[in-house]
């Protein structure tokens, strides 16, 4: 006889944005909100009653609802709020989990009155996943699409090589990739202190991109570990790391055929190849700790 197993149901990529005016002064928070809901849901399924179902458009609603009577002051917080409601205010939801991802914006100076214009900062997408059973809190936050590159102090020698293998070692490479990071909190519960999520959110992306930066790297594995251990030891609200780390490659061009060297001391030209690509996958844990976040980032 077949059993119904794990299931979930809300309402995805609820987009809202908040703008706050402080006289002459805007802010802005521009987020994409999913709600997922669990717990006693067997008859929707069995019979098609939905006795116990919230309906998503509710959960749309609330959505823009708590934008305005709560505000939003972070992903985190704004998260946290949503999935409390949920599991608190509907007796048959049991579990709430909210995925969130953040789109900066930066002011655009000008001589004009006011602080009212902003432009789409960089590339990065903020990420957060907060997840509540009515006792306790899983925060995972995080960021996607950060693109980074070391052009010098990097290298990539000494490998297994077969029948198969062409690659050259190389002595002086480009370190090139684009960073999709998630990192879990300590917070667990109401009785501790909770972090002060923009902060730390700045504070560990600081400190990822300084150990990116300073490592010089015999790989990327090792550049991987140097900025998941970097973030371990500086922020102690954090208790696991990981990252996805696709390589983007860059090859030096073959000028030969024109007559032409193409020295890195002088300026090297490069080709940059966007796949196939090298993908560098690993967790960094505080001692003690056990890893809980999917090896899969694209789940989280």
């Amino acid at each position: 006889m077949p059993i119904l197993g794990q299931n979930q149901y809300g309402k995805a990529e609820n987009r809202v944005v908040k703008i706050t005016r402080d006289g002459a002064t805007h802010h802005i928070k521009d987020l994409g909100v999913s709600v997922s809901l669990s717990g006693d849901m067997e008859e929707v399924h069995y019979s098609g009653s939905n006795a116990n179902v919230l309906p998503t458009d509710t959960t749309k609603n609330t959505v823009y609802a708590f934008a305005k009577e709560h505000g939003i002051e972070s992903a985190e917080q704004f998260g946290i709020h949503l999935a409390r409601h949920f599991v608190t205010s509907q007796e048959p939801i049991h579990r709430a989990r909210i995925r969130i991802q953040e789109y900066a914006w930066e002011r655009i100076e000008h001589s004009g009155k006011g602080a009212h214009s902003f432009v789409r900062r960089g590339q990065e997408t903020r990420l957060a996943q907060i997840t509540y059973d009515g006792e306790a809190w899983e925060v995972v936050s995080g960021l996607t699409d950060l693109t980074v590159l070391n052009s010098t102090d990097s290298e990539f020698w000494g490998f297994v090589k077969d029948k198969y293998t062409t690659l050259p070692e190389a002595h002086d490479r480009v370190l090139a990739t684009e960073v999709s990071g998630r990192w879990r909190y300590h917070w667990t519960d109401d009785e501790q202190e909770a972090p002060d999520w923009d902060d730390s959110y700045e504070q560990t992306k600081r400190h990822l991109l300084r150990a990116f930066a300073e490592t010089y790297s015999l790989s990327l594995q090792q550049t991987l570990y140097a900025m998941g251990a970097r973030v371990i030891d500086n922020r102690g609200e954090i208790d696991e790391v990981r990252f996805s780390l696709p390589n983007k490659h860059h090859f030096l061009v073959d000028l030969a055929p024109f007559g032409l060297e193409n020295d890195t001391a002088d300026g090297a030209v490069y080709f940059a190849a966007d796949r196939p690509y090298g993908l560098i996958e690993a967790t960094v844990l505080r001692d003690g700790c056990e890893a809980k976040i999917p090896t899969d980032l694209t789940n989280l």
